[in-house]
Order: C-alpha cells, then sequence, then structure tokens
C-alpha cells in the first residue's frame, strides 16, 4: 500500500470515528490536515501573507465542521477534503473581488464638499450602536440570515447548509431584515 492511500485510510478513518461522535478522533484528524491544508493554501495563493494564509486555513477548518456530516464514510476522504478546500478557496475569491470592484482610488479623483452640506439623514446609519440595538430587534431566523450572508459574506449555499434551512428562506428572511433595519434606523 503506497503511503498516499495510508494517509487517505487513516484520515477516512478518523472521519467515520468523529461522525461516530468521537472528539478525540476528530482532534487527531484536525491535527492531521492542517499542515496540509495549510500547504495547498500556500501553494494556491502564493501571493498572499502568512497571516492571510493562516485565515484562510481556519476559515476552510470552519467549513469542514460545518460540511462534515456530507462525507461518505464510502468514498476516499482526500478527494472530498480537496472539494471543500477548493470551495472555500473560490468562495474567499468572490469576496475579495466584490469588495475590490467597490473600491476607489481615491488619490486621483478631484473631491470637493460644500462646507453647508447636511450630514444628518447619514448619521442615522452611522450610528454603531443604533445598528446595533436594531439588529438585536429582529426575529431570530432574520438575525441569523443577516449574520451569515451579509456579516461573514457566506454564500447563499454555505448559509443554507450551516442554518439547515433553503437559499429561497434565507433570501426572504435577509430581505425583510433589511426592510426592518432601513424603517428602524429611518424612523
Amino acid at each position: 500500500m503506497d503511503p498516499h492511500s495510508e494517509l487517505n485510510q487513516r484520515l477516512a478513518d478518523l472521519m467515520r470515528s468523529a461522525q461516530d461522535g468521537s472528539g478525540p478522533a476528530y482532534a487527531q484528524l484536525l491535527r492531521e490536515i492542517t499542515p496540509l491544508v495549510r500547504r495547498i493554501v500556500q501553494s494556491r495563493r502564493r501571493f498572499l501573507q502568512a497571516a492571510d494564509i493562516e485565515d484562510l486555513v481556519q476559515d476552510i477548518l470552519l467549513s469542514l465542521h460545518a460540511v462534515r456530516k456530507t462525507y461518505d464514510p464510502a468514498r476516499p476522504f482526500l478527494p472530498w477534503l480537496i472539494v471543500v478546500i477548493r470551495n472555500r478557496l473560490a468562495g474567499s475569491a468572490r469576496r475579495y473581488s466584490r469588495r475590490q470592484a467597490h473600491e476607489l482610488q481615491v488619490d486621483d479623483l478631484a473631491v470637493t464638499f460644500s462646507e453647508q452640506q447636511d450630514n444628518s439623514a447619514s448619521e442615522v446609519y452611522r450610528d454603531p450602536e443604533a445598528l446595533r440595538e436594531a439588529i438585536a430587534h429582529l426575529p431570530a431566523a432574520q438575525r441569523q440570515a443577516l449574520e451569515m450572508l451579509k456579516l461573514r459574506e457566506m454564500s447563499l449555499k454555505e448559509a443554507a447548509a450551516q442554518s439547515g434551512t433553503s437559499v429561497g428562506a434565507l433570501k426572504v428572511s435577509v430581505h425583510r431584515a433589511m426592510a426592518s433595519l432601513r424603517k428602524a434606523l429611518k424612523g
């Protein structure tokens, strides 16, 4: 038996035990796969700083924890793990692209402001305490959907898997949450 298939079998056995409720097996699995996950992230994201790589590794391990019940013990473990890693890396690239798409290089823009400009309407939205209070008053499902999709920037599919609800229900919850927040923050 080659070392690669021995590793695959050992990891599959640990995951199987973890799925059966063994905490020590799950801890051992995480200890064994973390260096592997780190090497894969480093090889696919060479341009990242060490801290960013560690953030991605932690994000992948959290995703693995969230989807661990989807692993089929009859199948090899490493290909399943690679898919989890690939999906998480793709998700991080999408979030990075979305952030970059909305950023402007301010150094090149000539910006002027009127000294008489009225900021009273925008100040309501910039009050973090009012926002926290408004979020706290949301129903639990709306609050959870808002946190997963808007604050943690999870994809709809990831959030649905983690929360155990449908994609449609999440969309409705976020829409209602945003409408409630707008209403609460304007009034």
